[in-house]
Order: C-alpha cells, then sequence, then structure tokens
C-alpha cells in the first residue's frame, strides 16, 4: 500500500508501539491523527514529526465512546477521510485474578477489546468513503496461548484475535484490509518497566523492539496476511500448544526456567546502565 498522503489514526500513539508506529508512517508521507490520554507526549511527538507530514493529535481516553465519536470527526475536519486505523492502546494490571480489583479487570476488557471494537465500527463509514483501508489491530501472543498471571489480560487479547478474523470474513467484499499482529515481549516501558511482576513465562521467547512490531504493522497493511506472530517460531509455539494442550504443560516448565534466566539478565543490564546513567550525570554536575 501507499502510505502518501493516507490518513492514519494510531491510538496509544504517543509512546513504545504507537510512537514507533507513527514515525514510520511519517516517513512514508501518511497524515497522522495521535490518540493517547496525555497531551503533553503527543504534543512532543507531533511536533517531532511535523517536519515530514501533517500530524493532528487528540487527547482522550478510548473507554469514552462520545471521545471515539469526536475522534472520527476531527478526523474528517482536519483531513475529509480515514484510510487507515491501527489499535494499538493497551492496558495490563498484572497478576493473579483474585489479586486484582475489579475495576482494573474491566479496565482490561476495555481498552484492550471493547474501545478496538468500538473504534473499528466508528471508523469503517469513513473507510468504505475512502474507497477501502485497512484496520490493524494489536493483540499478543498471550491471545494465542494464556500466560498465567494475565488471565483476563490474555483473554482481551483473544476476543480481539477472534474479532479481527470475523469482521474480516463479515467484510470480506468490502476491500478493507482487517490484520490482527501478536507479538510477545516487547522492549518497551510496557514491560520493561514492570518487569519483576511480569511472567518467567512471557520472557521464555525473544523481546521484539517496538520498531520491529511497528515495521510489521506497516506490512500487514498492504499484504495479505491475516495474523503475524512476533517472532514467527513464538507464534509457531502458541499454535502447537493451543492445538495440543498436553504439550504446553511439558514444555512450561522449562520455558519458565528458561524466561527467569532472561528476566534476570535483563534486571542486571539494566541496573548497569542505569548505575552508567547515574555516573555520567555526576559527572556532569560536576
Amino acid at each position: 500500500m501507499i502510505f502518501k498522503d493516507k490518513t492514519v489514526i494510531v491510538t496509544g500513539g504517543s509512546e513504545g508501539v504507537g510512537a514507533a508506529t507513527a514515525r514510520l508512517f511519517a516517513d512514508a508521507g501518511a497524515h497522522l491523527l495521535l490518540v493517547a490520554r496525555t497531551k503533553k507526549t503527543l504534543e512532543a511527538l507531533a511536533e517531532e514529526l511535523r517536519d515530514k507530514t501533517r500530524v493532528e493529535y487528540f487527547a482522550m481516553d478510548v473507554r469514552d465512546e462520545d471521545a471515539c465519536a469526536n475522534l472520527f470527526k476531527k478526523a474528517e475536519f482536519e483531513y475529509g477521510r480515514v484510510d487507515i486505523l491501527v489499535n494499538n492502546a493497551g492496558y495490563h494490571s498484572r497478576g493473579p485474578v483474585l489479586s486484582v480489583p475489579a475495576d482494573e479487570l474491566g479496565t482490561m476488557i476495555d481498552v484492550n477489546l471493547r474501545a478496538p471494537i468500538v473504534l473499528t465500527r466508528l471508523a469503517l463509514p469513513h473507510l468504505k468513503a475512502a474507497g477501502g483501508g485497512a484496520i490493524i489491530n494489536v493483540g499478543s501472543l498471550a491471545g494465542r496461548a494464556p500466560i498465567p498471571g494475565s488471565a483476563v489480560y490474555a483473554a482481551s487479547k483473544a476476543g480481539l484475535r477472534s474479532f479481527t478474523y470475523a469482521i474480516a470474513e463479515e467484510l470480506r467484499d468490502s476491500g478493507i484490509k482487517f490484520a490482527v499482529v501478536s507479538p510477545g515481549p516487547i522492549d518497551t516501558g510496557f514491560i520493561m518497566s514492570d518487569i519483576d511482576d511480569v511472567s518467567d513465562l512471557t520472557f521464555s521467547q525473544p523481546l521484539s523492539t517496538a520498531e520491529e512490531v511497528a515495521q510489521t504493522v506497516l506490512d500487514l497493511c498492504g499484504n495479505t496476511r491475516r495474523e503475524e506472530s512476533m517472532p514467527p517460531l513464538s507464534g509457531v509455539l502458541t499454535t502447537c500448544m493451543y492445538l495440543m494442550p498436553w504439550l504446553g504443560k511439558w514444555v512450561r516448565p522449562a520455558l519458565e526456567r528458561k524466561g527467569a534466566r532472561v528476566k534476570r539478565e535483563l534486571k542486571k543490564a539494566r541496573a548497569k546502565d542505569n548505575g552508567a546513567a547515574g555516573k555520567r550525570e555526576s559527572a556532569d554536575g560536576a
């Protein structure tokens, strides 16, 4: 797909995968409408990218249906069209279900599943009016092979994956591409700032970068694939574990041991980097 002068909406568009996706679309000449809750971070990224393309932003909570409707009104006002929607906003409250407050469980469902469904429904008339386009949902390997301590998060991502496949079939003759990217752990603050509470099983799979996931989002806009798992071998593993539950029980202990080692190494590397940064700050202050 040629992105020049296309209008792209990216939710969760101020940091991590969302910001990386915005940068790649900007490099390709697309017009951007970035969505996140924090105006300050949106403003900073918009200013960074405005020498490449036109960028607008809309500070909002994707759980707010009125705000979602106003988002598309803003897109029509600013650009006159919508071509691509990237449902990237996500929320994760980690821990066993009994230890997570009920409102947090609801927030995961609202942000990770309900909001993308509502936004997709609102986007469809605009994409049809534009003659087609793409809706790309950012899922997770947790939606393919549920992770202990992430039961509701996994359920929300499994639902998002199922929704993607179902609506793609429902609207197969619409000219709109629907796809989901299902990454494993990503080297962003979404996981790394909460590393102690992330399951060892998660870290058994290779880390992807935000830029790698963002590139996959762009690729899915134009290719024929319905889903891209990252890394690909992790996608094969989760498929096998889904089709053969006994395999998951058999390999899980080894995967958890591997993940625990990786987590320890990552924490050591972060501590070393933080120590080096502290020394540099002390030297600068002196």
